[in-house]
């Protein structure tokens, strides 16, 4: 997600937090073989793998000498930014959680990486380290890191639409480290099926007697219809996406937060309004079709079905230059038409 929202500037009291920053501190770790040890203790207590980082425990590990046996990924939390729609901070950190403990789920034993989420109002001196200023932020810090602003790797915005693959990803990419599928929880829990089942059980002796009575709507061609139009629109205007990635409607405008944006300009996401308004295109097409292969035929007026025929050619033709269109200014890439090599 590109979108970003800017911290209030007066928590950020930078001088004074640098100038912390210089104060000599003590030492708990007392070498890396230290720290690792520590740090695997701290994430074998989180149920996810997730470890708390704080202003403490931050310095505790950029005081161990360079390079360190692990890199380590953070991402930058916001609690008084959780009400903002345009943000996802619950959805992108619940998919950081998620990351983290497929990761340790596929490789048990490895420690070449940490998972860490660190909260603006209880760690804002390590938010100004960083320099990180809006959120969502996402931030790899190789085991060479010295200064962490300039030699950590943020993840950029954009590539957070698919969540927790492309978050997966980026850890591939810049580690070298195989992180694995990513494990989700079922949609429906074995609790909630058992009773789906229990119920059917229950009511499957009434719903026969319904069905062979030819009584239900199931017996009723409108009802298949409809259907089946529903069914085509949720397939091809990317709901399921939409449900899975709990992508938002529209979000706020980064440059003008009273206007809203239906259409993201990228092809890492997709906003909701954005589906649904190539399905509408799309089931307008479909539609035409049918309505030209199924209806049309059977009139008995030429000059009709040439007017219509014409007219649903018409309409067909700019809903696909539309979504042509669309998928052009998201992607870049362009459609072309070739003349086939023997018409030459």
């Amino acid at each position: 997600m590109a979108i970003s929202k800017t911290l209030t500037p007066s928590h950020l009291h930078l001088i004074p937090i640098l100038l912390l920053l210089l104060i000599p501190f003590s030492f708990s770790f007392s070498s890396s073989s230290d720290l690792l040890s520590d740090l695997t203790h701290l994430r074998s207590q989180s149920p996810t793998g997730v470890i708390n980082l704080t202003d403490q425990l931050l310095r505790q590990i950029l005081t161990a000498k360079t390079p360190r046996p692990f890199s380590f990924l953070i991402f930058f939390d916001a609690k008084q930014l959780h009400s903002k729609p345009e943000l996802s901070l619950p959805t992108l950190k619940t998919e950081f959680t998620l990351l983290s403990s497929s990761f340790y789920a596929n490789n048990p034993d490895n420690n070449k990486i940490f998972y860490f989420t660190i909260e603006f109002q209880e760690s804002q001196t390590s938010f100004a380290l960083f320099g990180v200023n809006s959120l969502p932020h996402l931030r790899l810090v190789p085991p060479n890191a010295v200064d962490v602003k300039k030699d950590s790797i943020q993840m950029d915005g954009s590539d957070l639409g698919r969540l927790a693959d492309s978050m997966a990803e980026f850890v591939e990419a810049k580690t070298k480290i195989s992180v694995g599928p990513i494990h989700r929880p079922p949609m429906i829990s074995k609790k909630q099926m058992s009773i789906i089942v229990l119920a059917g059980l229950i009511l499957s002796p009434f719903l026969v007697k319904r069905i062979l009575s030819g009584g239900t709507l199931l017996h009723d061609k409108h009802v298949w219809m409809a259907g089946s139009i529903f069914v085509y629109f949720f397939s091809v205007s990317g709901a399921m996406h939409n449900i899975i990635r709990k992508m938002p409607m529209f979000m706020m405008d980064r440059e003008d937060p009273s206007k809203l944006v239906f259409f993201y300009q990228g092809s890492g996401m997709q906003l909701g309004a954005e589906g649904f308004a190539v399905g509408f295109l799309y089931t307008i097409l479909g539609l035409l079709l049918a309505f030209m292969t199924h209806v049309l035929v059977r009139l008995k007026s030429r000059t009709v079905q040439r007017v219509v025929m014409l007219f649903a050619l018409f309409v067909s033709f700019w809903a696909v230059k539309k979504v042509i269109q669309l998928d052009n200014w998201k992607t870049g890439y362009g459609i072309h038409a070739y003349w086939p090599s023997s018409w030459n």
